[in-house]
C-alpha cells in the first residue's frame, strides 16, 4: 500500500461529510454499512456518487444487484451510524431485530432516518481502493423535515 504523506491526510480531513446508512439487497438478503462519501452527482438526471471500499462487503452486494438506498442519518442517529459501521455483514447480520421499509428497489430504508434515496446503479468506476458507484434516484423521501444532517467528526464519533 502506498504512503499517504501525514500533511495530505491532515488537509483530506478537512473535507466536510454527512454520515449516511448505504444499504442494499441481493439474492434475498439485505446488508448496509456506514458511509461519509456520498455526494449529489447530476440534478438530471438525479444521481448520487457512493464511495465504496473494495473490501467491504457491501461492495459486492451492490456490485451483483445493482441496487442500493441512501439513508441520512440526523445527529441522534450515532448509535445508528455506529450499527452499520462496527461490523462486517459478511458475519453479522446488521437488520437482526430492526425494523425498515423497502421501496422501489428492495433495498432497505431505515425508519429513523432524516431522508433517503433509493438508488439504481447507472455506472461504477475503480477509484483506488474504493469504488464509486453513481446511482440514479428512483425514489426518495423526507421522513423528518427540519432535522439536520449527521456532520462526519472521526474523533468524536468513535469516543
Amino acid at each position: 500500500m502506498e504512503q499517504i504523506k501525514p500533511e495530505v491526510s491532515s488537509a483530506q480531513k478537512r473535507i466536510i461529510h454527512g454520515v449516511y446508512v448505504i444499504s442494499t439487497v441481493h439474492d434475498g438478503r439485505v446488508n448496509a454499512m456506514t458511509a461519509a462519501w456520498v455526494a449529489r452527482a447530476s440534478f438530471s438526471p438525479p444521481l448520487i456518487t457512493v464511495s465504496v471500499g473494495k473490501t467491504r462487503y457491501s461492495h459486492g452486494m451492490i456490485k451483483a444487484s445493482g441496487v442500493f438506498a441512501v439513508n441520512v442519518l440526523g445527529p441522534d442517529n450515532v448509535e445508528t451510524g455506529k450499527r452499520y459501521g462496527l461490523k462486517s455483514g459478511a458475519r453479522t447480520d446488521k437488520f437482526a431485530g430492526v425494523e425498515y421499509d423497502t421501496k422501489t428497489t428492495g433495498s432497505p430504508i431505515l425508519r429513523e432516518a432524516v431522508a433517503w434515496m433509493d438508488c439504481k446503479v447507472v455506472s461504477h468506476h475503480d477509484a483506488g481502493d474504493h469504488t464509486l458507484f453513481i446511482g440514479e434516484v428512483v425514489d426518495a423521501g423526507v421522513l423528518r423535515e427540519g432535522t439536520a444532517t449527521l456532520i462526519y467528526d472521526r474523533d468524536a464519533f468513535f469516543k
